[in-house]
Formats: structure tokens, C-alpha cells, sequence
């Protein structure tokens, strides 16, 4: 049936992509007469009948409708309309998508190179990139941005886009901020040269333990691989011996990245994964046996956000019998696409194929055709049936049944489970907690705190230090209870896990404010983190 619908659709889509295409490209160019263009190639290709009605339809409107119609408004219009009928995953980026989209797979991108957070109404910088734009200008952590060229952007209830969007610019351009500094009285002006900021995909690399390292991965771009060995060559000089590998919320991004950390892993003439066309031409992918972690006692990190390319790397790792998944299903994203860009910065991503797991396995979960509202609440009803919260309630059909080399079950038919499952944590019995979730309390006190302290906090250089630094703080965490109490919440009796989690918390945030950034937060919330508590504790096992 599948395979029908296909061979209906398909040739039908590359008809109108081929007249929009030419259209576009023609009036780039100055083409006098696309439609003859176009009808050439439709009749080189055999199509006619329907499909020429395609471009009769949008010869009429721009010739003889009562209102002037752009022809670019049309083909911005039909395309998005035509990739809705195949799979969720077919899309039609706008230049605007685009272009923020190419960033995070290329792994820059062009601003002034600060860390900010708009947590008070102002933008407070809490880090700077070394060496970067805003560094060499003479911009500090701890600074509020008050204005930008001619907008005051401080107390304007402004969306962080826009703020975004008033400080990122073509590099070598100039912008010229309003700096408010603690200790000055008055505004200080500076002037950034723009230039080329790099987006790490590597959020944090530490060592949990003497001998267990963590490595959190946001997404795979351009500069995974090297960001990956980099992180492992310095966990490796710090003692590493095993190692926690963090793919939760990581929805994807380019195949070959994945493919070369996969590689890494594995043992020669491991699979990692296939694709199959729709002509069922199958292309593998193998391990060369190069890998410098083959034998690296792993866990890898997976949840509900975890898509496409994270899927792939721990879908050969278990296949494979490599390590142990922890966590809670992925999403499901089994499908590949190719990216197609257009002259004016647009780009179309088309599903070309289908990707496998070493066992046979397609990942992919099941949607429906021009349904994609239908494929987007299922991570909602996923949650409706409780699958966040109880493996049991995750059901799979014994034909989706798989055994890796050493017998160990596997399911194909949307995600992959994990090895060990951990529920979604939830600490909503408590108001208290509720309530300084709700009003960003605990992180608006981190902040203040992180203020008064940041020469401190500028000048450590280890984990050690910060959890010294805590230590001789007895009243972090009191204080910041006095401070929800001013602040409109009333203080409940609470358990000892809610006070726990909020004190990981409390400590998290303010040593992300730290030099040490996103490796001491995870560090300091590891303690409260289920998932990483239970990879610690089968590492430290020796595996499940």
C-alpha cells in the first residue's frame, strides 16, 4: 500500500517541483519563458494530464487574476502545501529558517560572542567567549546590556529573539552598546566589532567520578567529531576510564558525525547502520576498526527528545551489544533527507530514504500521510499513556522483535528503548517547589547571588574550588528561602528530596556562572539527575 502511495505521489511532487524550481531559477536568471521551460521537461518526462494542470493553474493566477499576485507569494505558498502531503519530515525552509537553521549544523555564527540571560527584564551577561568580539571590546561578566545602538532594550519586556536579533549581525559590522556596570555610576559606552562566534556542540565535558567521565552532546554539526575526541583525549589525561555519553534532547543533525563517533566505539566491520531508497538500493555503513574507545566501558543517555542521528549512534551500540542505553524512548525519526538549496537562500529537506539499525531495525515511527498534526501530539500521548513514568506501559508488537548478536531483545517501530529504563522525575507534590519553579525564583536568586560573588566566581579553576566555595557558604540555601519568602511564596514543610534537589540546583546554576560553565553545572545537579545516578551506578558495576 505504502509503495502505491508513493509511486502516486512522487512523480507528481517532481512535476511541481520542477515547474517551481524552474520558476524560480528562471526569473533569477531572466528567463523569458519558463512555462515553455517547464513544459519541455514535462514532456521530456512522459507527464501530462494532471500534472500539467499544475502549471496551467499558475499561468492563469498570475495573468488573469483580479489582483496583482507575486509569483515568488505562490511559490512560497505551494510548496510548503505539497510537502505536507508526504512525511513530517519533507520541509520547505523559508531564507529567514534557513539560514538559523544552517548555524547550528555549521557551527558558527556571526555576533558579539556573549552568554545572557533576560531572567530580571535585563540582559545580564553571564559569560563571555574568550577571545571573542565582546572579550577584546572590554565587556564583563556580570554587565547589563542596557542599550543597543539607538533601542533600549533594559526593562521593555522584550522577547530574547529580538535581543537576538539586535546584537547578532554580519561580521565586521559595529554595534554600539550601553553598558551598566556594578561599582559605576554611570553608563559605559562600548563599541563590538562584530565577528565569527563558534556554537559548540560539546556542552560539557567532566569527570563524575575518578574513573567515570561525562561528555553531553547538544546536537551533531559540522564540528561533533573533533569537539567529541577532543572532550575524550581530556577526559582520558584526567583518568577516564569509562564514560557517561549524554544524547537526551539531542534531535539530531548531520549522519556523517554520528557515523565518525560511532566509529569510535565499535570494532572492525561492525555495522553502525544502513539506508534503503525506494528502490530498496541499499548503501552501509561499517566501522573501520580504527576506533581509539573500542573497548571504553560506555553508557549513553537517551529520552523523548532524542532524535535522528542521536538514534542512529545508539541504535549501533546496542545492536552491536556496546554499552548500555539509560533513559526513556527516543522520538522516532528513522527517515533521511537530503537538503536542496535554492538561489534565494531557501532550502527544501527530502526524504530519500530510510534508515536501519544493525539488526534490521527501522526506528522510524508510524504517521500518516498530509497528517502531521496527528505525528506531532504523539509525544503527548505518549505521556497520556504514562510511558514517561512506567516502562510497562510501553507496549511493542512481537513482529517488531530483534535479537542482537548475544541474544539480547531489541524492538524496531519507533525509537529506540533503552537497556535500563528511568522514569520522568516529578517533584509536583510539593507547592513550594511548584511555585519557585513557576516565578523562576530559584534561578532569579542564583543570579543575585552569582552578582555579589562573581569576582569569586571568575577566578576559580576546578570543581574543587567551587565546592569549596559552597562549603563555606552555610547559608545558601537558607538564604535563598528567605528570599522566595520576600519574593510571595509562602515556606512549606518539604521532604528531604525536594530540599535536595533544590540545593543541586542552587549550586548548578551559580557554578555555570563560573568559568567552568556547563561543566560544573552538571557536575553539581549529577547528584539529582536519576538517569546519571543510575549510569554511575552501572558503570560502577560493570555493566548491567
Amino acid at each position: 500500500m505504502k509503495k502505491r502511495i508513493l509511486d502516486y505521489v512522487l512523480p507528481t511532487v517532481v512535476v511541481i517541483l520542477i515547474f517551481l524550481i524552474g520558476w524560480l531559477y528562471g526569473r533569477a536568471s531572466g528567463h523569458k519563458d519558463v512555462r515553455a521551460a517547464v513544459a519541455d521537461v514535462l514532456e521530456q518526462n512522459s507527464l501530462t494530464g494532471t500534472n500539467v494542470k499544475i502549471s496551467q493553474v499558475l499561468s492563469l493566477i498570475e495573468n488573469n487574476y483580479v489582483d496583482k499576485i507575486s509569483s515568488d507569494s505562490l511559490a512560497e505558498l505551494a510548496i510548503p502545501a505539497i510537502l505536507k502531503e508526504l512525511d513530517p519530515h519533507s520541509i520547505y525552509m523559508p531564507a529567514r529558517d534557513f539560514s538559523k537553521a544552517d548555524e547550528a549544523i555549521q557551527g558558527e555564527f556571526d555576533g558579539i560572542g556573549v552568554v545572557f540571560n533576560m531572567a530580571t527584564d535585563t540582559v545580564i551577561v553571564l559569560n563571555v567567549v574568550p577571545s571573542g568580539p565582546s572579550q577584546k571590546a572590554g565587556i564583563f561578566s556580570g554587565d547589563r546590556i542596557i542599550k543597543v545602538n539607538d533601542t533600549v532594550i533594559a526593562g521593555q519586556k522584550l522577547s530574547t529573539d529580538f535581543v537576538m536579533s539586535r546584537l547578532r549581525g554580519k561580521r565586521g559590522t559595529r554595534v554600539n552598546l550601553q553598558i551598566e556596570r556594578l561599582g559605576s555610576n554611570e553608563l559605559i559606552p562600548i563599541t563590538v566589532i562584530r565577528g565569527a562566534i563558534p556554537l559548540h556542540s560539546v556542552e560539557a565535558r567532566v569527570m563524575l567520578t575518578d574513573e567515570i567521565g561525562f561528555i553531553k552532546l547538544t546536537q551533531f554539526s559540522k564540528t561533533s567529531f573533533s569537539e567529541v575526541m577532543n572532550a575524550l583525549s581530556s577526559l582520558h589525561t584526567q583518568g577516564m576510564k569509562k564514560l557517561i555519553f549524554d544524547l537526551r534532547s539531542n534531535s539530531g543533525g548531520l549522519l556523517d558525525q554520528a557515523i565518525a563517533i560511532c566509529n569510535e566505539f565499535l570494532h572492525k566491520d561492525d555495522m553502525i547502520v544502513y539506508t534503503l531508497d525506494r528502490n530498496l538500493k541499499k548503501s552501509s555503513q561499517l566501522a573501520d576498526g580504527r576506533g581509539r574507545y573500542q573497548d571504553l566501558e560506555l553508557v549513553v543517555l537517551l529520552d523523548e527528545f532524542s532524535a535522528s542521528a542521536s538514534e542512529i549512534l545508539a541504535g549501533a551500540l546496542q545492536d552491536n551489544d556496546r554499552g548500555t542505553i539509560v533513559g526513556r524512548r527516543s522520538f522516532g525519526k528513522g527517515l533521511v533527507q537530503t537538503q536542496i538549496p535554492f538561489y534565494d537562500g531557501s532550502a527544501l529537506r527530502l526524504t530519500i530514504a530510510r534508515y536501519y539499525t544493525p539488526t534490521g531495525r527501522s526506528i522510524q515511527k508510524p504517521y500518516v500521510h498530509g497528517n502531521d498534526s496527528d505525528y506531532e501530539l504523539d509525544i503527548i500521548r505518549r505521556y497520556n499513556r504514562n510511558e514517561f513514568f512506567s516502562k510497562d506501559s510501553i507496549k511493542f508488537a512481537d513482529s517488531l522483535k530483534f535479537l542482537t548478536p548475544k541474544g539480547k531483545v531489541v524492538y524496531g517501530g519507533g525509537g529506540i528503548m533503552p537497556d535500563v529504563f528511568v522514569p520522568l522525575d516529578t517533584l509536583g507534590n510539593s507547592k513550594f517547589y511548584s511555585q519557585v519553579t513557576a516565578k523562576n525564583i530559584l534561578f532569579r536568586y542564583t543570579i543575585e547571588y552569582s552578582d555579589r560573588n562573581r569576582s569569586h566566581l571568575q577566578q576559580v579553576q576546578s570543581i574543587k574550588e567551587l565546592k569549596e566555595m559552597f562549603s563555606q557558604d552555610k547559608k545558601l540555601y537558607s538564604a535563598f528561602l528567605e528570599y522566595a519568602v520576600r519574593n510571595g511564596v509562602p515556606l512549606e514543610r518539604m521532604d528531604s528530596k525536594v530540599k535536595n534537589v533544590m540545593d543541586a540546583q542552587i549550586k548548578a546554576y551559580v557554578a555555570r556562572n563560573s568559568k567552568l560553565e556547563s561543566d560544573a553545572f552538571y557536575y553539581f545537579i549529577t547528584p539529582v539527575d536519576n538517569a546519571l545516578q543510575e549510569s554511575i551506578s552501572i558503570l560502577e558495576k560493570g555493566g548491567i
